[in-house]
């Protein structure tokens, strides 16, 4: 079987055909790190660990490749408001990044490479630019031109008079066109900046992935990967740039995932329903948000709400006490029975089915359906009068693999006693608020995670079962 994948490039689905037999070189753009990463941010970030994860289940070597954006203008605002040097924000927030993104089971890229490290094949690759006629400088700034790349839009499926209508030149600008865009920013009095031959400086915020892409990857890749909110202008402008200057496609595989919504409505700072991934691993299990995203498929919007989240929990937990329920019920089993060889086949389908669903554009909504197929399964099996070692250890290791594609953990930690009384008081805002399907979901969980509560006159006690 192949794997198939939706390239934003052609708008369909294509079979995947790297460049080089067995290997894939994959970019995918990382945040801009002047604060803690919201949940927007943390989506891409699961999204692709997923995809790398599976295509090397898949027998692919995967160059891996994401970047992060240290210096552009919301790290000089964070610099000016907290009154420190951009490099420490960047430092510090890079990371905060590591620490979130590992706590959600996010495996490190080959390279994480940063603007500040790689100032000189900016520079370069600019310049090159202006060589060949794409570019131009204009009083510190230098522009690239747009409209001598004629197959600007492809990527966004927009026309360039489409374009120009929403194009508008901001204050300082000194553009020759509208829909021009900057490859480097003269600097501003107070500004972090570096030497360059159109004066000191710094980049526009495009350049740096098609340089470093280029750099660690070379001239054409097989997959760019990012939020769908990057495909225009950002990706758009990639492409321009980079073929402008190899005359070669940038990325053979272009794929973005869907945007978040917060209890229905679109995350933003102005509605104040910004939710950063620092506070929610905080007061969730971070597995538990993983495969909350991964239970939709990548390309959909998804919406998160205390509610979903609670539900998820639930679900997830159920997968675990089946998986759980086998590791205590091998101690009393044997290899005497004589049905062993169904079960084994039963368990074979289902992985052919998660390889089915995942070879389908990565669709880790059925994948984690196939997961719920195999705990049903496993929970048939288990009433069972005589179980097998053999079959008990087959449906374990599965578990175990499918989990290890999805970048999911299947040993429970002991809860702390603060985190059990902060499910409990959360149940009990649950109750008075009448809201009974959390309460009883907070219940269950518990119960599951082997936690007894009373309710009692004086208020609820819990113990250890």
């Amino acid at each position: 079987m192949a794997i198939k994948l939706y390239n934003t490039l052609t708008r369909k689905k294509e079979e995947f055909v790297p460049l080089e037999e067995g290997k894939v070189k994959m970019y995918v753009c990382g945040p801009t790190v002047y604060n803690y990463i919201h949940i927007g941010n943390a989506r891409p970030a699961i999204v692709f660990d997923t995809v790398h994860r599976y295509l090397e289940y898949r027998g692919y070597d995967v160059q891996y490749v994401s970047n992060f954006t240290d210096v552009d203008d919301k790290l000089i605002r964070a610099a000016n408001q907290l009154g420190e040097d951009v490099p420490t924000i960047a430092e510090r927030f890079i990371n905060a990044y590591f620490e979130d993104v590992s706590a959600l089971g996010c495996q490190k890229a080959d390279v994480h490479p940063r603007v500040m490290e790689n100032m000189d094949i900016i520079i370069e690759f600019i310049s090159q630019l202006i060589e060949k006629g794409y570019a131009y400088e204009s009083e510190g700034d230098v522009y690239f031109r747009t409209r001598h790349f004629n197959e600007y839009g492809k990527l966004s499926h927009q026309s360039i008079d489409e374009l120009r209508v929403g194009a508008r030149i901001e204050v300082g600008e000194k553009k020759q066109d509208d829909l021009d865009f900057a490859l480097w920013k003269a600097a501003k009095d107070g500004e972090i900046y570096w030497d360059s031959p159109w004066g000191i400086g710094r980049p526009g915020w495009h350049i740096e992935c098609s340089a470093m892409a280029k750099k660690y990857l070379g001239e054409t890749i097989d997959i760019h990967a990012g939020g769908q909110d990057l495909t225009f202008p950002h990706h758009e402008n990639e492409i321009a740039q980079s073929e402008a200057l190899t005359g070669k496609p940038f990325a053979n595989y272009w794929m973005h995932n869907g945007y978040i919504n917060i209890d229905n409505e679109k995350m933003s700072k102005s509605l104040g329903n910004f939710v950063l991934v620092h506070d929610i691993i905080k007061q969730h299990n971070p597995q538990v948000l993983r495969f909350f995203m991964l239970s939709v498929h990548y390309r959909n919007p998804i919406n998160y709400s205390e509610e979903l989240l609670d539900s998820t929990r639930a679900a997830f937990d159920r997968i675990t006490t089946s998986y759980q329920n086998l590791k205590h019920r091998r101690e009393a089993s044997s290899n005497l029975t004589n049905n062993n060889q169904e079960w084994l086949e039963k368990i074979a389908a289902l992985e052919d089915e998660f390889v089915k669903a995942m070879d389908d554009d990565f669709n880790t909504a059925k994948a984690i359906s196939v997961i719920f197929d195999l705990s049903k399964l496993a929970n048939y099996y288990l009433l069972e009068k005589n179980t097998s070692v053999e079959v008990i250890n087959t449906f374990t290791s599965q578990f175990e693999q499918f989990y290890q594609v999805l970048g999911l953990k299947l040993e429970t930690e002991e809860m702390l006693d603060e985190e059990i009384d902060a499910l409990i008081e959360k149940r009990n805002q649950a109750r008075k608020d009448r809201n009974f399907q959390l309460s009883d979901q907070i219940r269950d969980q518990l119960k599951e995670m082997n936690i007894i509560l009373e309710d009692t006159p004086q208020g609820t006690r819990w113990k250890r079962g």
